[in-house]
């Protein structure tokens, strides 16, 4: 099924809310409605998690590293990020949730 593609401003949570996630860095050459994309490998950064710390939890989010992408479509010869890509949070494991990103480019 087709996901829409990821962007640089999409908004996008830790599952500790109000943990937002933004990309460390984005596709110098390709955008959608203006904005950068985001391509698989590049991490995320996570501010404002809720998780406690260490002492009673594992400590809040810190990055995210995805774990799946586009199968079809590429930027810069890697995989496109997309609405329906999943990622896992460091030191937690938890997942990331995309809340919103751009309408109108859709890939697989």
């Amino acid at each position: 099924m087709p996901g829409h593609l990821l962007h640089e401003h999409a908004v996008v949570e830790c599952a500790h809310v109000p943990g937002h996630a933004s990309p460390k860095q984005t596709d110098l050459r390709v955008t959608v409605s203006g904005q950068r994309i985001v391509t698989k490998p590049m991490l995320y950064r996570i501010s404002g998690c809720s998780n406690p710390p260490p002492s009673s939890g594992s400590g809040p989010c810190l990055t995210a590293t995805w774990t799946s992408a586009a199968e079809r479509i590429k930027a810069s010869g890697y995989p496109v990020l997309l609405a329906d890509s999943e990622a896992r949070c460091t030191p937690t494991n938890t997942p990331l949730k995309i809340v919103s990103t751009q309408t109108r480019v859709k890939g697989t």
